[in-house]
């Protein structure tokens, strides 16, 4: 019984490091992404800190509710660009070990 309770905390331990590996990577990989027709360029890094914003000098001028309503919309496509490649990144390493949305 405690054989296989062994094996299990092993390969606890062995995807607990992968996951930190994988943040790792994640905190030095670039995801770039636009919105409001290129106007607006973010770039984040996989573990969702944005790096870059950019803001075409047409938005600055604009509205100021609707400069919000795009940075928001961009914003969150970009953090949903970094959850996925977090998401897939980390599937990569649990092989099922792990439920999903433990990570």
């Amino acid at each position: 019984m405690f054989g296989k309770l062994g094996d299990m905390m092993g390969k606890l331990q062995e995807v607990k490091k992968k996951v930190e590996e994988i943040k790792a990577k994640l905190e030095n990989e670039k995801i770039e992404v636009t919105g409001a027709s290129g106007d607006i360029k973010i770039t984040i890094n996989g573990n969702r800190k944005i790096q870059k914003l950019e803001i075409a000098s047409a938005l600055q001028s604009a509205s100021k509710e609707g400069l919000q309503e795009q940075l928001l919309l961009t914003i969150n496509k970009a953090i949903e660009a970094a959850d996925k490649r977090s998401a897939d990144e980390m599937k990569s390493v649990a092989g099922g070990l792990i439920p999903p949305g433990l990570l």
